[in-house]
């Protein structure tokens, strides 16, 4: 009877552990002969660094902690780049996906870049400004709106992040694709400084805001 309960539990890891792998795979063989790498091994938080205390790894996704949260960054800066990553949402969660960011200079929208990640057709965002909706380059490039897929359902995004050109897809549309320097020669659509904009490398991250967001299948490739 012992050996047949404990043949069971070893069944169980296995299929938890094949299971966290098979949702950490996330490179298809195209993405690794064109140069993705994963940035999630799908079990830990390896690779990641900033208030780790704030998230935590669930059935082989990154899970922004509710009422906690934080910024998470890469260990790794990146200048160029392609990031694809995909993301669910609960109604009204909010977060951000920081980009060329320092990590110790505080609020990243200003002092690097933040696209918003937000459920941004909730009663409690009626009145955002066009630069707040989801995909918008905080307070400089607003997106196009009406390609998230409903909460609790996982969505797909690929950010692209070459020179001062940035283009963002979201579920196969194109939201954003903007000359930075173009959208902030008359001043920035806010209104306020925003230095970072000017960065050329830094930190990629998930900038909590106290909702619960899963991230899975996060993968870059370098662009040289």
């Amino acid at each position: 009877m012992f050996a047949r309960v404990v043949r069971t539990f070893v069944a169980i890891a296995m299929l938890l552990s094949a299971h966290a792998s098979r949702a950490a795979e996330s490179l298809t063989d195209d993405e690794k002969s064109a140069g993705f790498v994963s940035l999630f091994d799908g079990k830990s938080l390896d690779g990641w660094i900033g208030d780790t205390d704030g998230y935590a790894v669930e059935e082989g996704s990154i899970v922004c902690i509710p009422d906690r949260g934080g910024n998470l960054f890469t260990k790794n800066e990146y200048a160029d780049f392609v990031l694809r990553f995909e993301f669910k949402l609960e109604p009204g969660a909010n977060n951000g996906l920081g980009i060329r960011a320092p990590t110790d200079q505080g609020d990243v929208a200003y002092t690097g870049m933040e696209l918003q990640i937000l459920d941004d057709g909730h009663e409690s965002y009626k009145d955002i400004r066009p630069y707040q909706a989801h995909g918008s380059v905080y307070g400089i490039v607003p997106a196009k709106r009406g390609f998230l897929k409903p909460t609790g359902e996982w969505n797909e995004q690929e950010v692209t992040c070459v020179g001062r050109k940035i283009k963002v897809v979201l579920n196969g549309e194109t939201i954003v694709d903007a000359d930075l320097d173009e959208a902030t020669k008359d001043g920035t659509l806010d209104h306020r400084d925003h230095p970072g904009v000017k960065r050329t490398t830094g930190h990629i991250g998930f900038l909590g805001h106290g909702a619960r967001v899963e991230f899975r299948n996060i993968r870059v490739k370098e662009v040289k």
